[in-house]
This record gives C-alpha cells, sequence and structure tokens, in this order.
C-alpha cells in the first residue's frame, strides 16, 4: 500500500486545520468509525467533530483529569461541553496515563519511573503530540469509550490545537504492548 503522509515545518496549534481535512479523508478512506482526540478545553474536539458532523464517526473528545491546572477545577470550557454535548460527543476525562501518580512520586521522591521513560521517549523521538496521541487512545480505551473493534485515528497536540494524526490499533493500558501504530497521518518535522 501507498500514501502519503503529512510533515509539518513546525509543532503547534497552526496545523490544526490541516490535521483534521487528513483525518477525515483518511477515515472514510479506511471505513475507520471512531477518532480519538485531545482537547484540553474543548476547542480542538469541537472543531473536529463539527468537521466530522456529516460522517458517521464516533468522535471521542480526551482530556485532563480535574485539578491539573487548578485544585479542583476543570479545563474543559462550558461553551465547548455545551457544543460537544449538543453534536453527541463522548467526553472522557482521566488521569494522564503516562504520568498521574507515578509523576507524583518521581517528583516526591527524585529519579523517573518507568512510564514517565515511555512518554519521554516518545516524546522525544517524535514529539510531544505524537506521544499525547497515543496516551489518548489507552486512556478512551480504558474508559470504555472505544468499541476495540477494528482501528481507531488518534490526534494529539503540542501545547494547543493538533499537529499529530496517526492510525491505531487500540489496547487497554494494561496490555500496552498490544497497541500499534500502523499509520502516520500527518506530524511536525520539528519537535
Amino acid at each position: 500500500m501507498k500514501k502519503s503522509i503529512t510533515y509539518f515545518e513546525k509543532p503547534g496549534e497552526i496545523n490544526t486545520l490541516a490535521v483534521i481535512e487528513a483525518v477525515k479523508t483518511r477515515a472514510l478512506e479506511l471505513d475507520i468509525r471512531e477518532v480519538v482526540i485531545a482537547s484540553t478545553t474543548g476547542k480542538t474536539g469541537a472543531a473536529m467533530a463539527e468537521a466530522l458532523q456529516d460522517t458517521d464517526i464516533k468522535i471521542i473528545v480526551v482530556t485532563h483529569q480535574y485539578g491539573t491546572t487548578e485544585e479542583g477545577k476543570w479545563d474543559m470550557e462550558n461553551q465547548y461541553v455545551s457544543r460537544l454535548n449538543e453534536m453527541g460527543v463522548e467526553i472522557v476525562s482521566q488521569s494522564h496515563l503516562f504520568s498521574g501518580v507515578e509523576k507524583s512520586l518521581s517528583k516526591g521522591t527524585g529519579g523517573a519511573s518507568r512510564i514517565e521513560i515511555v512518554a519521554d521517549t516518545l516524546r522525544k523521538l517524535f514529539g510531544k503530540g505524537f506521544k499525547v496521541a497515543v496516551e489518548v487512545v489507552l486512556m478512551a480505551a480504558d474508559s470504555g469509550a472505544l468499541s476495540m473493534e477494528g482501528e481507531v485515528i488518534a490526534v494529539g497536540g503540542t501545547a494547543n490545537g493538533a499537529d499529530v494524526a496517526c492510525v491505531i490499533k487500540p489496547a487497554h493500558s494494561n496490555n500496552f504492548y498490544g497497541l500499534q501504530i500502523r499509520e502516520v497521518i500527518c506530524m511536525p518535522r520539528e519537535k
């Protein structure tokens, strides 16, 4: 099989619209029924859901757990939560799989945990958005949001927006090595 990959010069939000178009095209080509997208405030998730409204593709928006930025607070913005709910988009709010308690222990005692090494390896070799794309698939699987049938498209970003999309065979975190990155749709060249 031959297909093209889109490479962005730099990471970041400037690539979001191109990622959304690439995801829609590839999902329809491969008959993929689920797209998992990282979205802190809901803005990027809403943009993806709006672009895929005319399809039967399920959108799963994965966001931070409460207290990530401010204790007891959620980073999702009400305007986007309302819009996502109107479109029937599932929102998963969960602790980061590649940090959570492990990161807290490392900060408190020094050193790095094995899971932080996995996260840093993905981040440094492929970029932050790529790490996020892998992470949100595991989080969505663990929350029961994915059917676990076939492949999904995972979307991540560096800071804001989206700059990575890949086709993934999902797995639960307790079967991490069962996850397979099958295609890269787009990613930034610069990390």
